[in-house]
């Protein structure tokens, strides 16, 4: 008995069962919903990133084939709300006033608008905890080297992109936003150990 409570408290720990009380009552698998999975996903991405288990170059690699395969699928499938999202967000980045930690949830909001464009429930499953979870740290980590102005024009030219159903200009304005990405993150990298660099010296 003690190792089967000690199992079903562990289910219910990842909310994989339920518990009702009553004469119908008992322990039950639970059927989980895809907010609850995207959750799950999203924090054991967290968790594996601090960690060290994932790094930057997987995560770079894994987007630059999803993203642009859903770019690709969003320029056929979008439709009109998914573009006046995109044109909302572009509002906001555009916006001096707003903060870098605004524009980081504006960012994240966009590429997520491209992926439920794409009208697939399970590349929204797989990719939107991965977005959730990672890129608002990367973005947080390279705000120095940001150009706000240069990622806005490249969202708008997306946006016309997918509003005029041009896959191939959509992906290369992407490809060309992940390569900017890339070299941001690597010169953040290199600040970061000249920083601790610095601090040990001393």
């Amino acid at each position: 008995r003690p190792t089967i409570r000690e199992a079903l408290k562990i289910l219910a720990a990842r909310n994989l069962t339920r518990s009702q009380r009553g004469p119908s009552g008992g322990t039950f698998v639970k059927k989980p919903t895809q907010e609850e999975v995207r959750e799950i996903i999203s924090n054991t991405t967290t968790m594996l990133i601090n960690s060290g288990e994932l790094d930057f170059q997987s995560f770079h690699e894994a987007r630059y084939e999803f993203e642009t395969f859903c770019c690709r699928l969003a320029a056929e499938r979008r439709k009109p709300v998914h573009l006046e999202k995109m044109k909302a967000e572009c509002e906001i980045q555009k916006d001096p006033t707003t903060s870098h930690e605004d524009f980081c949830h504006s960012d994240v909001r966009f590429h997520r608008i491209i992926v439920d464009a794409t009208g697939n429930p399970l590349l929204r499953l797989i990719i939107d905890p991965v977005f959730d979870a990672l890129q608002p740290i990367f973005n947080m980590a390279i705000y120095r080297y940001r150009d706000r102005d240069r990622i806005v024009s490249q969202h708008r030219q997306i946006h016309a992109a997918l509003e005029n159903h041009d896959a191939d200009k959509a992906v290369k304005v992407l490809i060309e936003q992940l390569d900017d990405l890339h070299e941001q993150m690597h010169k953040a990298h290199e600040w970061r150990k000249n920083r601790d660099k610095n601090i040990f010296n001393k």
